[in-house]
């Protein structure tokens, strides 16, 4: 465990300053302050992260998708055996992360960090570890292609050699995380293949058989998982060869995923098998996803999805048979500006659910939806989205799905 030492007199005027800030933010309503507090801390003191880092043993959870959830999983893991700081809300960029090593005095610290920030965020914490999720095109615009990608995660696992817990069944993270010294790998899942048609190492074709996949053109293949679900039972294998029974609360089999590498990380780090298990299954949300709220009179689940491997799994969690949907896609700075990539969400599978379109691109949804031979419907108030919903299914909890800004305005519309 890192010993804390006394923090620079600059460092402690600028975490005071920051916290200000983020009280006056909350007392305006203008949110929680987290983001908008480390910003002033990082600007009255630029190396505050490295500096707050440095007090504390610190995890890094990253992943194209997936991240807040994780986090907030390994956080539970974790708390089984002690207090621990975390920016499990979501706010992943530096001023996000400042604000959670800034508000807390836990020795441990788990946090997500942006993808395409990796690299400097393992440089300023130091990390002693990282939680690898998955890689898939997300804001191109912003992250980059993703073999870019993988190859700068790669590049920052030499650098610095943390110790990696990795979802073996995702050939970029493998490229990525085989960097690594020993590399903990976890039979993660994920049903989006697309990204990985072609080797990161060597460009030729990945050839998939169900689970396992291998390169036809290098030695890269799927390593030998040693944390995954036991077949045909609720029993889950750890590292260190614990097996343990998960259960968890998170709906869909992409969040039993989540639950499996959280786990692996948090046993790695000298949590209880059975304690961290009971806590990572108890966890029934993280930064609003899969909340029950009420918009108007009706009862909504709120899904987020960002990209087509998020809607993939979104879609497969959403209620098989339901008579409406409600879908919201923006395409604001955070969401990414351009909105093509709703052409290869398989949409097809909502046929025989009617769908309601809104938000500041839902007429885009809408066209997709024609051609995917949805039935759906656009209407532009979110509040009267729901509502429209509710007409199509008056008995039913309605499933509320959007990209990051469009779920955002959801929440805000509740209550």
């Amino acid at each position: 465990m890192t010993t804390q030492q006394p923090l620079q007199l600059r460092t402690r005027l600028a975490v005071r300053a920051g916290r200000s800030a983020a009280r006056l933010s909350r007392l305006l309503g203008r949110g929680e302050g987290s983001v908008i507090g480390g910003r002033v801390t990082l600007a009255i003191d630029p190396l505050s992260l490295p500096r707050l880092a440095a007090q504390r043993t610190v995890l890094l959870v990253s992943g194209t998708n997936g991240k807040t959830t994780t986090t907030s999983l390994v956080v539970a893991a974790l708390r089984s055996a002690g207090d621990v700081a975390t920016n499990a809300a979501g706010a992943n960029m530096f001023g996000g992360m400042v604000s959670a090593l800034s508000g807390a005095s836990a020795a441990t610290a788990v946090l997500e960090t942006d993808e395409a920030h990796l690299g400097r965020t393992l440089e300023d914490t130091r990390a002693a570890a990282l939680v690898l999720l998955n890689l898939s095109r997300d804001q191109l615009d912003r992250v980059g292609e993703v073999r870019m990608q993988a190859k700068r995660w790669r590049d920052a696992i030499e650098a610095h050699h943390p110790v990696v817990i990795a979802n073996a069944d995702d050939p970029m993270v493998v490229w990525a995380a085989e960097a690594a010294t020993s590399p903990v790998w976890v039979a993660g899942g994920g049903n989006w293949k697309l990204d990985a048609a072609s080797c990161p190492a060597c460009g030729a074709k990945v050839r998939w058989d169900q689970e396992d996949w291998a390169c036809t053109g290098c030695a890269l293949r799927r390593p030998e998982p040693v944390a995954y679900e036991v077949p045909g039972s609720d029993v889950v294998a750890l590292p260190g060869g614990a097996h343990v029974p998960l259960h968890m609360q998170l709906p869909g089999d992409i969040n039993r995923k989540n639950g499996l590498i959280a786990l692996a990380a948090a046993v790695r780090f000298g949590a209880d098998p059975a304690r961290a298990a009971a806590a990572v299954g108890a966890v029934e949300g993280a930064g609003g996803r899969f909340a029950v709220v009420r918009i108007g009179t009706t009862s909504c689940r709120l899904l987020l999805a960002k990209n087509p491997a998020g809607w993939t799994e979104a879609l497969r969690i959403a209620r098989p048979g339901a008579a409406a949907v409600v879908i919201g896609i923006n395409a604001r700075v955070q969401d990414g500006r351009d909105p093509s990539w709703l052409w290869d969400v398989p949409f097809e599978r909502l046929q025989g659910t009617f769908v309601v379109a809104t938000g500041d691109r839902g007429r885009d949804l809408a066209v997709r939806l024609r051609y995917a031979g949805v039935e759906h419907a656009f209407v532009a108030d979110r509040r009267a989205a729901v509502r429209e919903a509710a007409v199509r299914a008056p008995r039913e909890e309605i499933d509320v799905m959007g990209n990051y800004s469009a779920f955002q305005d959801f929440r805000k519309v509740a209550r």
